[in-house]
Formats: structure tokens, C-alpha cells, sequence
């Protein structure tokens, strides 16, 4: 059985509280539960991380070099200014999906520019919560081919 990491940047803590427009009205405790009940469903183990910490995201993609087997990542706001959790990504080697629950293409100018983009290995962005669903699903096909 193949582990995953969904890893979460910052105020996503806050999801069903804020921006509901741009986010939706799910919180982030159903959508944890929804994603662990899904990967289960298809044959993933699924850990499920939220951090308002620069630091501790690329602790934690350290950290998941030798424990998982591919990344599913919504850095949020940090997905547009850090060089750091990039560079993390980029030691992974392993499949990585960027996740967003807005169009990030459809929203202000300083939001339009990722720096994580060019080194995942595909994108999702605006279908809202659903996104992780997809990701998984995607996910699961890249490990399942062996698209490592």
C-alpha cells in the first residue's frame, strides 16, 4: 500500500471560515476526513498536514523523503513566495501535485505566479475542495503506473 502526505500551507486551518466566495464552506476537519476516508477507500494510506510554519512544511517534506511515496501539496500563500518549501519539493523526487481550491490564474497578479509549479509533477487548481479528491485519484494512478 503506497503512503501519501497532503501537506496544507497556511490559514487552510481556517477553511469554512473565511472567504467562503473563494473556498467554499467546508472546514478543514471535514475535508481531512474526507480525504482519509477516500484514500482508504482506494487502497492509499493518507497523512493529512496543516501548518502556518515556513519551517515546519519543509521540515515536514524532509522528513517525508522516507516515509511516503508522493505529495500532495496546497502551500497557499506560501506557494507564491517560498524558495524554501521549493526547494524541498525539488530533493523529493518522488510524484508531486501542487493543489489549489481557487483559480490562483483568476485572482490578483501576485497570486498568479508559483514558484513550485515548475517542479511538480501536475497541477490542480480551482474545482474547489473536490481538487483533493482529484489529487488523490491522481495520485494513486501515478504511483499505481509507476510514474515515479
Amino acid at each position: 500500500m503506497n503512503n501519501i502526505i497532503i501537506i496544507n500551507g497556511p490559514n487552510l486551518n481556517l477553511l469554512g471560515e473565511r472567504e467562503q466566495s473563494q473556498y467554499g464552506s467546508i472546514t478543514f476537519d471535514q475535508l481531512k476526513k474526507q480525504c482519509i476516508d477516500h484514500s482508504k477507500k482506494i487502497g492509499i494510506n493518507a497523512d493529512f498536514f496543516q501548518s502556518n510554519i515556513e519551517g515546519e512544511i519543509v521540515n515536514k517534506i524532509q522528513d517525508s523523503r522516507k516515509s511516503h511515496d508522493g505529495i500532495i501539496i496546497n502551500a497557499a500563500g506560501y506557494t507564491h513566495t517560498s524558495v524554501s518549501i521549493r526547494d524541498a519539493l525539488d530533493v523529493f523526487k518522488k510524484p508531486i501535485i501542487e493543489l489549489h481550491i481557487s483559480n490562483i490564474y483568476k485572482r490578483e497578479k501576485f497570486r498568479q505566479k508559483s514558484l513550485i509549479s515548475g517542479i511538480v509533477t501536475g497541477i490542480i487548481c480551482g474545482l474547489g475542495s473536490n481538487g483533493y479528491i482529484l489529487a488523490i485519484n491522481a495520485m494513486h494512478e501515478l504511483l499505481k503506473n509507476g510514474n515515479r
